[in-house]
């Protein structure tokens, strides 16, 4: 079944996720390489946030929501590793609900048109959420590494 599929891609991207960072500590919360740039608490934050995005996006009628201003100011609230890593489990929890028991054909309904994935099927959006949560995992393991930890493998 298409959806078991989609549950266990999320699933997969989750661990790798956590995997990857569990070497932050919530002393790193307020780390940032550079000004200008997302602390670890926020980091987390926004890939929480993007998911939810991602999965409000794919059964809104109207599409995505194009206002980030909100979303930016959200994530750059955050102070809590712990905090993140809780709203991080929760959108994944969250996007596994949406997608879980969804027949095929609403999966492959296609999202209404717009400047994001415009007409493509739902299941597209599964692919965003896989993309965007490596990329940043990606730049935690390099804020890990700036913290002088070195962070675990995520496929083993």
């Amino acid at each position: 079944m298409l959806s078991q599929t989609i549950v266990a891609e999320l699933r997969s991207t989750q661990k790798f996720f956590n995997k990857s960072t569990a070497c932050l500590q919530e002393t790193d919360s307020g780390f940032v390489p550079a000004e200008g740039m997302y602390t670890v608490a926020a980091q987390v934050t926004h890939t929480a946030l993007s998911i939810d995005w991602f999965v409000e996006g794919a059964f809104d009628p109207k599409g995505f929501a194009m206002d980030f201003e909100e979303h930016i100011q959200q994530a750059n609230a955050a102070t809590s590793l712990a905090a993140a890593r809780e709203l991080l489990d929760a959108a994944f929890d969250r996007a596994v609900a949406a997608f879980e028991g969804k027949t095929e054909e609403e999966i492959l309904t296609p999202l209404p048109e717009g400047p994001v994935m415009g007409g493509q099927p739902r299941i597209a959006v599964i692919s965003g959420i896989v993309d965007h949560t490596g990329h940043h995992r990606g730049a935690l393991t390099v804020y890990s590494r700036l913290c002088g930890y070195e962070p675990e493998m995520p496929y083993s």
